[in-house]
């Protein structure tokens, strides 16, 4: 029986951060050692080029960051290929095919893409790019032919528009492309809110342990974490709900028995946020240890890592070519095909 492809990624815009962790790193790297996918890991700086046109610096810088994450956290390029979406250009010619299978209006019906916009606060002057992108991720995904692609929940109506797509195209020219099913994160795994438990943790927000910060920035930042702010007394009754460092602890405490033990005490009171958030920072600190000392190994050859994203380039380029090749067959405009002047 082959293997199923599995096919994601992350965009270069800033080190990778817990959220990244929980989300979706640390089921990629369970997923490579199960040794039952193809994996291909893509850094998305043409992507993350739609909204930092203009910043093209804030790109390059990050990619190596990205990289040395992803090995940190145990991506091994002997498994799961690792490659850069711009080395690819088979991709931006898919994308131009399959625009013309999704309309204006289709694109302005995109839930993310209508609350990305928000967020970046672009109003009216949307770049095109960026308007866009849902189609050139669908290019992602079927260049590879990849019949998984785990996401977070929020990315749900992209993976619905790609199926749209491969619908259309194959209902079009032929069956030629796979229509791919997400993968989701499932509890808090999929949405850790940031330090400040308003909203999920991200670069853009300020609000993120980084997997690359060091024990002391860890400290500081865990006992600066948000807590119940009724709970002002030692002896006050506190509340774990909607508790940063409680959502925290279900993520990372495997000690269930113990964490179930401290919600209790924490509840009836008697139990103060500094004890809490020390038994929370013990427990990442275990966690990033080893990832750091990992990374700060591969901080020290920048070269090795470009040469792994060389090659996993190449071969995801021949893979990315393959397809567009019997796409440009199926849509018949494989001219020359066959000539032999």
């Amino acid at each position: 029986m082959s293997k199923k492809t599995i096919l994601t990624g992350d965009r270069p815009t800033g080190k990778l951060h817990l959220g990244h962790y929980t989300g979706s790193l640390k089921n990629r790297v369970a997923l490579q050692n199960e040794d039952k996918y193809n994996m291909f890991v893509m850094i998305a700086d043409q992507q993350a080029l739609t909204d930092n046109a203009k910043n093209p610096k804030k790109i390059v810088d990050n990619l190596l960051e990205v990289a040395m994450d992803y090995m940190a956290v145990g991506l091994d390029p002997t498994k799961t290929n690792l490659f850069i979406q711009s080395q690819i250009p088979e991709l931006a010619e898919l994308t131009m095919y399959y625009l013309n299978l999704v309309t204006v209006s289709r694109l302005h019906r995109n839930p993310t893409v209508k609350s990305e916009i928000q967020q970046k606060g672009f109003g009216e002057s949307i770049p095109a790019g960026f308007f866009i992108y849902p189609v050139s991720q669908v290019a992602d995904i079927t260049a590879f032919k990849a019949d998984l692609v785990p996401v977070g929940n929020d990315q749900k109506p992209m993976i619905e528009q790609t199926r749209e797509i491969v619908r259309s195209f194959n209902t079009t020219y032929g069956d030629v492309l796979v229509e791919p099913e997400g993968m989701y994160p499932e509890g808090i795994a999929g949405r850790l809110p940031g330090l400040d438990g308003k909203a999920k943790m991200s670069k853009s927000l300020g609000n993120a342990i980084y997997l690359s910060d060091d024990a002391d920035e860890v400290r500081k930042k865990v006992m600066s974490m948000f807590t119940d702010p009724n709970h002002i007394r030692v002896e006050d009754p506190g509340c774990v709900e909607n508790n940063a460092v409680f959502t925290y602890l279900d993520a990372f405490c495997k000690d269930k028995d113990a964490l179930e033990e401290m919600k209790a005490h924490y509840r009836r009171g008697g139990l103060g946020d500094v004890k809490v958030k020390r038994y929370l920072n013990d427990i990442l600190q275990a966690e990033l240890d080893p990832i750091r000392a990992r990374r700060k190994e591969l901080e020290q050859n920048p070269d090795y890592i470009y040469e792994i994203l060389k090659k996993g380039s190449k071969r995801a380029r021949a893979v990315a070519a393959q397809t567009l090749s019997e796409v440009r067959d199926a849509m018949g405009i494989e001219y020359f095909k066959g000539m032999n002047f």
